[in-house]
């Protein structure tokens, strides 16, 4: 049960299905229905085909709340955001194994420095041994984001067979904050759950809900439901 415990259930909306006209309004309504993350896709146009926001939008949300901001990283070169994002007030910063195998070592260190929590992503089509070492380094990452739909844009459908990871994971580290992002809502929820998912991205699902709090509860509650079967 300690293990539990420690990998609490964080629910984290993502701001890029909200009203970007609006984004601190947003954040207020978002933390006030019960979420515990915001969470930031930040994307470049390369890494990913779309272009999405950057440290200034982090900066000027910032100033609106004192949210934790989950900042996902879906950049070919994210050791050039380190130091921006920082000073923006970013909370996390998760970056792409896949752009990173020869220095994540030094790129670990620098968001550590920053005063930010490191975290490492990676795509459905990556293995997950690859982000092993990355969980057990001297200074090792503190999440890790198993990728439910290829990364890019919202609204795309839940991939079952990523639970898998999320599984393998669990089982290796209890107490990691592992983090399910894609497809996520009410009707497959259940599945990254009892996977062993705790951190829970849920942009179109909550944003687009008649009661988004309702939501939000809902994903809660199965997380928590699950660490307890378990």
């Amino acid at each position: 049960m300690a293990a539990a415990a420690a990998a609490a259930a964080k629910i984290a909306p993502s701001m890029l299905s909200s009203d970007f006209a609006n984004l601190a309004s947003e954040a207020e309504r978002m933390v006030r229905l019960g979420a515990d993350w915001l969470h930031m896709d930040v994307m470049d146009g390369h890494f990913v085909p779309n272009l999405t926001i950057g440290a200034p939008v982090i900066e000027s949300l910032r100033k609106h709340t004192k949210a934790y901001l989950d900042c996902h990283l879906m950049v070919t070169n994210p050791s050039d955001y380190v130091e921006a994002f920082g000073k923006a007030g970013a909370s996390g910063f998760t970056f792409h194994i896949e752009v990173t195998r020869d220095n994540w070592k030094e790129l670990i260190q620098s968001i550590k420095a920053k005063g930010m929590r490191p975290g490492v992503s990676l795509k459905p089509g990556t293995p997950v041994e690859d982000v092993f070492p990355l969980v057990e380094a001297e200074t090792p990452v503190e999440l890790v984001l198993v990728m439910t739909v290829e990364p890019g844009f919202g609204g795309q459908k839940f991939m079952p067979e990523m639970m898998d990871k999320v599984r393998t994971l669990r089982k290796k580290y209890p107490s990691l904050d592992i983090e399910v992002d894609g497809g996520l809502g009410p009707s497959t929820i259940d599945a990254a759950a009892s996977a062993g998912a705790n951190c829970i991205v849920a942009g179109s699902s909550v944003f687009g809900a008649p009661d988004p709090g309702e939501v939000i509860s809902a994903l809660r509650k199965s997380v928590e439901a699950s660490q307890i079967k378990s």
